[in-house]
This record gives C-alpha cells, structure tokens and sequence, in this order.
C-alpha cells in the first residue's frame, strides 16, 4: 500500500505586536506593595502577571502602560522609570505573533483595587503582593526578572 503524500508544511504569516504596563506600587504602610492580576491560561490555570496591553490610537508606551494597568487593576498609576522589555513568540491559529512588552514602574496615585473596570474581562482577579514576594507569586519567569528590576530600584540599587 502507497504511502500518503507528505502534506507540505504552511508557513504562518508573522505579525507585529507592542504592549505596555507594569508594575503600579503602593509604599504606604509597611513596605512596598504591588498590584497584580490573575488570568486563566488556555489550559484553564490560574496565572498572576503584570497588567499589561495594547497601545490604542497614537498613545505613547508610557500612556499605554499607565491606562492598562487602571484597567485591569483599578489603580491610577504615574510613571517613575521604565523597568525593561519582554519579548516572546506564539501561535494562533492564523499566524505567529512576536510580541513586545515595555514595563513600567509607577507610584499609586488613586484608585481602588478592582477588575470591574477590565474592558477585555481577562484579569479574574486582582491583589497587593508586598514587592518581596513577586518572585514567588508571579507566573512567568520574564515576568518575575522585571518584578527584581522594580525591587532593586526601589530599595536605591542598580
């Protein structure tokens, strides 16, 4: 019996993609806290990151950054110093997508903590995480080396 022919592999087109947030940091009370959100991945799990998302319109990195994270956190947020990018691949159905995120540090200026206000309903829940205890709560590694970037500066260090 023949072997079937091979079906050719289709090469996914590669699309673009830039995002903005961060690390929004309230220092009253005992020690730096951080806001994070909670996501569900495809699989179903539980993920905390840094809010984060698209540019809309002709926003600037650091407007993007400061809209996202009261969006998804409910946390008005001023931008103090940029912290790092992240950059990764993943696929969709459709097409392979490069993204790069630009983090932010930023002082609590106002707000509340709250996911009501998340236009996309993606963060399921939101939380102040004291600054020394990101590593171990947040999901992703490149994550976590921005969260160390934010502590470093905010304890005075390089």
């Amino acid at each position: 019996m023949p072997h079937p022919e091979p079906r050719p592999h289709r090469r996914l087109p590669s699309v673009e993609e830039t995002s903005a947030g961060g690390l929004v940091v309230d220092q009253t009370g005992e020690g730096p806290k951080a806001a994070l959100i909670a996501r569900r991945n495809r699989a179903g799990r539980v993920e905390w990151c840094l809010p984060k998302g698209h540019l809309e319109g002709d926003e600037t990195l650091e407007q993007a950054a400061v809209r996202e994270v009261a969006e998804e956190t409910g946390i008005r947020g001023r931008v103090v110093a940029p912290l790092g990018t992240i950059d990764y691949w993943f696929s969709v159905p459709d097409k392979r997508i490069h993204k790069v995120v630009h983090h932010y540090l930023m002082e609590r200026v106002g707000g509340r903590l709250t996911i009501e206000d998340d236009p996309d309903a993606e963060a399921i829940d939101v939380a102040w995480v004291p600054v020394d205890e990101l590593e171990a709560r947040l999901t992703f590694p490149n994550e976590r080396r921005i969260a160390d970037a934010a502590a470093r500066r905010l304890a005075g260090r390089p």
